[in-house]
């Protein structure tokens, strides 16, 4: 890239962040996020909060849409798609997403793509052909979004989770699940206290589970009443079940394992247990403990590998919300689609199935375990379940009711464990309804 000195350019710098990150995320950095590559790269270069939100906005939008904008492209590349070449099929992505999904200007889109292309040495050569296919992409729009709408599942998933979900879900609701990703989500809020009192002091609705939820916040989190004061934090609706199906009661001394960012923990500090927060990343575990600060909340932190826990460490009660493929949070996170692969499965798998084991010898007998993932997928919440019963006779599942889930009956499976998806609650203001994939089994040890 050129030294930018042309970055003075109003939304120059934002769109050249949305594209380095996307061209990053592109190049199969196996195990890389959105936010992991878009706020260090933010703050080297200096960014306001304005281009931040911008590139953010750029990046998500590129991402959610990302199947339906790579059909367009391929449809109008008489080369097609260039696979081999990310920096460029992230400019053309990028460049698409403002165009077909983001309220600016379509000729700002295009100009300053090819300025983008135009600054850095390996797509200058490229700059006419970036011109040329965005302005296609201008001109016929409407039948592009026209087309992603009729099928997001075919057009807006990838395939291999296309058919995971079909097979998993039925054809139905995989179709509803991906319409859901489309649309986004809305921010939820967990509340220490008195949650009707902050659900119209922030014009929120409360949920049946407790939860608030602001369906169209564009007020930035941290100058919202009651983050000073620390009355609540982020945290979608879906993650603040498990913690709560755990029913710690005070002075419990319980281990939250895999513990950051922290919205579990705080729940379990909140209802007063004794909580040792583990997790391998020393920096997840600083923001989590300045988290639990201005909550004025407090729990013992560990920075280590869970599996590596002493056995006699005994805990009262456990909550794993275990390392999975979060296909749960596509409609948060909709580069999880994009970036994670079938082949991760296998892996994760394996890695629950030890961390339950472990959790296991960490228990006392007659403790309550809750083991979660914010996933869809079956090897990792159903399947890891009916696996862990069939190696510990000494357990056994504690059936949730839906009344400890706010009486939502679809919430809950057959055999008791929790079962939301993001096709659940689909109506709201603004058209983001919905709630994070989460699975969620509650386990008890024998006494004896």
């Amino acid at each position: 890239m050129d030294d930018g000195h042309d970055d003075r350019t109003a939304g120059l710098a934002a769109r050249r962040l949305a594209h380095a990150s996307v061209a990053d995320l592109l190049g199969a950095r196996s195990g890389t996020v959105l936010d992991d590559v878009l706020d260090p790269a933010a703050a080297r270069a200096s960014l306001g909060a304005q281009d931040l939100g911008l590139a953010r906005a750029i990046a998500a939008a590129t991402f959610r849409h990302l199947g339906v904008i790579r059909h367009a492209l391929a449809a109008r590349m008489t080369q097609g798609l260039p696979e081999d070449q990310p920096r460029l099929l992230a400019l053309l992505a990028t460049g698409a997403a403002q165009i077909l999904y983001l309220n600016v200007q379509d000729h700002a889109a295009v100009d300053l793509s090819v300025r983008i292309a135009k600054n850095e040495a390996a797509l200058r050569h490229l700059s006419g052909l970036v011109n040329a296919v965005l302005r296609r992409i201008a001109r016929e729009q409407a039948a592009i979004r026209q087309e992603g709408d009729a099928d997001p599942l075919g057009l807006g998933t990838p395939a291999w989770l296309a058919r995971r979900w079909s097979a998993a879900h039925g054809a139905a609701t995989a179709r509803a699940i991906a319409e859901a990703h489309m649309r986004g989500a809305p921010l939820d809020l967990t509340v220490k206290a008195d949650p009707e009192t902050w659900a119209e002091r922030l014009g929120a609705r409360l949920l049946p589970t407790g939860s608030l939820r602001l369906d169209d916040a564009r007020t930035p989190v941290p100058q919202l009443a009651g983050y000073d004061s620390g009355a609540w934090w982020v945290q979608d609706a879906a993650a603040a079940l498990p913690a709560r199906l755990l029913a710690v009661r005070p002075g419990e001394r319980v281990a939250d394992l895999c513990a950051a960012p922290g919205g579990k923990t705080a729940q379990l500090a909140a209802a007063g247990a004794a909580v040792v927060a583990v997790d391998r990343s020393e920096a997840r575990l600083r923001r989590l403990s300045e988290n639990l600060a201005r909550l004025g909340l407090a729990a013992e932190t560990r920075a280590v590998d869970a599996l590596t826990l002493p056995d006699d460490d005994q805990f009262d009660a456990i909550l794993l919300d275990a390392p999975c493929s979060a296909t749960g949070t596509i409609r948060r996170h909709p580069d999880v689609a994009w970036t994670k692969r079938e082949g991760d499965l296998p892996r994760l798998a394996a890695l629950q199935g030890k961390l339950l084991d472990k959790a296991a010898r960490l228990l006392r007998p007659g403790g309550r375990l809750v083991y979660c993932t914010c996933s869809l997928e079956p090897e990792e919440g159903e399947a890891q379940a009916d696996a862990f019963l069939a190696r510990h006779s000494d357990f056994a599942r504690l059936p949730i009711a839906a009344e400890e889930v706010g009486g939502e009956t679809g919430f809950v499976s057959e055999r008791g464990d929790l079962r939301t998806l993001p096709s659940h609650w689909p109506d709201a203001a603004g058209g983001r309804g919905g709630i994070d994939g989460f699975f969620a089994v509650r386990l008890r040890k024998a006494e004896t």
